[in-house]
C-alpha cells in the first residue's frame, strides 16, 4: 500500500498540472529562475551534511518504552531566570529514569520567532538562548544515553519563521535565488478557507501561503533544494547524537489547491523518503502528527500518534461503557502510539481536568494508556494529575511550569520568578507530595512502567482478543511464546464474578498487577473474578 503510494505521488509530481499545480490552487510559481546569483543570507546555515552515524548505546527496545513528552520552558529552571532550560532538564533526568520512561520528545528547541511554543523555527541547527547552548544540548544526550533514555527532538518541516533569513530575503525579492524556497503568488488566489481563514498573506511583494499563521509561511517543499536543506538539517542532529524526530503537520505539506490542501500523495512520498534517511542510522526514532489521517502517515513514517483515541481513552476512564466498547474495538496497529493529552489544546485538557481530579479515573486512564500496544506518549506532569490552568488561555493553559514542590510561588520548578502561572493545584499535587506515598498516582505511573518495561509482551506485542464487558475491558497481548491477560475495570462500583472462557483447563494465572493473588481457570477453561472499583489487573499465562 505504502509503495502503491509512493509509486503514484511521484507520476502526480511529475505531473502537477494533472494533480492541481503546486502551492497556489492551479497557478504557476513566481517567479521563474532567478536573474542573478543571490548570496546566502546572513545568519542561516546551508552547508552540505554527510551521514556520519554515532551509533547507539542505547538497548534495542527502548523505541517500545513509554515516552515523557517535554517542554523544555516549563519544566525546569537551571539559573533563575525564571524560564526552564536545557540544564534544568538535565537534573531532573534521575527522576525521568526512576520513573521508567525509555524515551524524550522534546518540543522545539531550536531558535524560534515566538520564543514560547518554539514551531516558528528561526534557526534549524542552534538552540534557542533561553535553553543553553548546543553544548548544554550535547551533554544533554550524553546523560539521557547514560541512563538509558532516547533523545527525540520536535522538526518543523511544513513551515518556518517569519523572521528566518530565507523568507526574509525571499519577501525581500521576486527574482532572487530565494523567492522559490516559499509558496508565493500574485495576484492571490481565491476560494481558499484553511481552519476558518484565508491562508494567503500579503507579503509587500505578492501574497505568501501560510495556514497556520502570518508568522509561519510554508516551504515549497518542491524545490529539491529545499528538500536537500531539511535533509541537511536533519543530518546535522542525527550526527550529534540525536535518537529521532517528532515530525510536526505532516499533513500539511503539500497543497494542489483550494479542496486539496491536506494529505496529499507528495506528502506519503517525502515522509517515505524521511524515513528512509533516518532509518539508515541505528536505533532511531520517527513519529508523525497528522491529526486527520494517522492510520495513513503511520505507514509512511513507521509511527503516528492516534488521534482520535485519547478522547475514546478518557471517555472509557470515566466508566463509559460506550467509550470502553469504542476502546475494544479501536485499531490496535503497534504504529499508532496512544496517549492522553499534549501541548495543543485540541487534543483536549489536560486529564485532571477531564476527569475532575477523580484519583481513580486517573489511575484507570493511565493503565487504559500504557498498557495498550504502540509506543504510549505521556504529557509532562500527566504522571501527578498536574491541572491545566483556564486563567492561562488558549495552549498556555495546558502549558504550565512543571510541579515539582508545594512552594505556592515557584513549585520548585525555578529560584526567581516563573515565566508563566503555576498550575493551578501545584500546591496539593506535585513531585514532592506524591514521591513517598505508596498509593499516589506517581507511584502507580513508576508500577505500570516497571510492569511494561519487565514484560516484551506488553513493550512489543500485538494486542488481541479486545473484548467490552459493560464497564471492563479485557484483552491480550502476546509476543512470540509470552502472553499477558489484562482486564480493567473502569467503573466505580465493584464488580462481582466477572467470567472469561477459553481458557487451558485448570491454568494458573500469575498475577502481575493488581489486588488479589493469582488466578485458577476450573476444569471447563473458566476464570471468575472479583474486580474492585476502578481497578487494573494484570496476569501472566504459563
Amino acid at each position: 500500500m505504502r509503495r502503491l503510494s509512493l509509486i503514484l505521488s511521484t507520476l502526480c509530481v511529475l505531473a502537477l498540472a494533472a494533480c492541481g499545480g503546486g502551492g497556489g490552487g492551479g497557478g504557476s510559481a513566481d517567479p521563474g529562475p532567478p536573474t542573478a546569483v543571490s548570496p546566502v543570507p546572513a545568519g542561516v546555515d546551508l552547508s552540505a551534511v554527510e551521514r556520519a552515524d554515532p551509533g547507539s548505546t542505547l538497548d534495542a527496545d527502548w523505541v517500545h518504552g513509554a515516552f515523557m513528552q517535554i517542554f523544555v520552558r516549563s519544566y525546569q529552571d537551571s539559573d533563575g531566570d525564571g524560564i526552564g532550560d536545557l540544564k534544568g532538564l538535565i537534573g531532573r533526568l534521575d527522576y525521568l529514569q526512576s520513573l521508567g520512561v525509555r524515551g524524550l520528545w522534546l518540543l522545539p528547541v531550536n531558535r524560534s520567532q515566538d520564543r514560547d511554543h518554539g514551531y516558528a523555527v528561526a534557526n534549524y541547527r542552534d538552540i534557542e538562548t533561553d535553553y543553553g547552548s548546543l553544548a548544554d544540548f550535547d551533554e544533554l544526550l550524553k546523560q539521557a544515553h547514560r541512563r538509558g533514555i532516547g533523545v527525540v527532538v520536535d522538526y518543523v518541516i511544513n513551515h518556518s519563521a517569519a523572521i528566518h533569513p530565507l523568507f526574509v530575503a525571499s519577501r525581500a525579492d521576486t527574482t532572487n535565488a530565494w523567492r522559490n524556497w516559499y509558496v508565493w503568488q500574485a495576484p492571490a488566489p481565491t476560494g481558499w478557507s484553511i481552519f476558518g481563514g484565508n491562508p494567503w498573506r500579503f507579503g509587500g511583494s505578492g501574497y505568501y501561503y501560510a495556514p497556520f499563521s502570518e508568522t509561519m509561511p510554508d516551504w515549497n517543499l518542491r524545490e529539491s533544494k529545499v528538500v536537500d536543506f531539511h535533509r541537511n538539517n536533519l543530518r546535522f542532529w542525527l550526527n550529534r547524537g540525536v535518537d529521532g524526530f517528532r515530525f510536526d503537520a505532516v499533513g500539511m505539506l503539500f497543497e494542489n489547491g483550494p479542496a486539496a490542501w491536506e494529505n496529499q500523495p507528495q506528502n506519503l512520498t517525502l515522509m517515505d523518503d524521511v524515513a528512509l534517511e533516518i532509518g539508515s542510522y541505528a536505533r532511531r526514532f520517527m513519529i508523525c502528527e497528522a491529526p486527520s489521517a494517522s492510520v495513513v502517515f503511520a505507514d509512511a513514517c513507521g509511527r503516528a500518534f492516534a488521534f482520535g483515541l485519547q478522547s475514546t481513552l478518557i471517555g472509557a476512564a470515566k466508566g463509559d461503557p460506550v467509550a470502553v466498547a469504542a476502546l475494544a474495538a479501536a485499531n490496535a496497529d503497534p504504529g499508532l502510539s496512544p496517549f492522553l493529552s499534549n501541548h495543543d489544546g485540541f487534543a483536549g485538557a489536560r486529564p485532571f481536568n477531564q476527569l475532575n481530579g477523580d484519583i481513580g479515573s486517573l489511575k484507570v486512564a493511565a493503565a487504559l494508556n500504557l498498557l495498550r500496544s504502540g509506543t504510549p506518549f505521556i504529557y509532562y506532569g500527566e504522571e501527578i494529575g498536574m491541572a491545566g490552568d483556564p486563567a492561562n488561555g488558549g495552549d498556555p493553559a495546558i502549558r504550565n511550569p512543571m510541579s515539582w514542590t508545594a512552594d505556592p510561588a515557584t513549585a520548585g520548578f525555578t529560584s526567581g520568578r516563573p515565566y508563566r502561572v503555576l498550575a493551578n493545584n501545584s500546591t496539593t499535587y506535585n513531585v514532592a507530595a506524591q514521591d513517598a506515598d505508596p498509593d499516589s498516582l506517581l507511584n502507580h505511573y513508576r508500577r505500570l512502567l516497571a510492569l511494561r518495561n519487565a514484560q516484551p509482551a506488553l513493550a512489543r506485542g500485538t494486542l488481541d482478543g479486545a473484548r467490552a464487558d459493560g464497564a471492563t475491558l479485557s484483552y491480550w497481548r502476546r509476543e512470540g511464546s509470552a502472553a499477558v491477560w489484562v482486564v480493567i475495570h473502569t467503573g466505580r462500583s465493584a464488580r462481582s464474578g466477572f467470567v472469561v472462557a477459553g481458557l487451558p483447563a485448570n491454568v494458573r494465572m500469575q498475577r502481575l498487577f493488581g489486588p488479589g493473588g493469582d488466578a485458577t481457570a476450573d476444569a471447563q477453561g473458566q476464570l471468575t473474578l472479583d474486580l474492585p472499583a476502578q481497578s487494573i489487573h494484570v496476569f501472566k499465562a504459563p
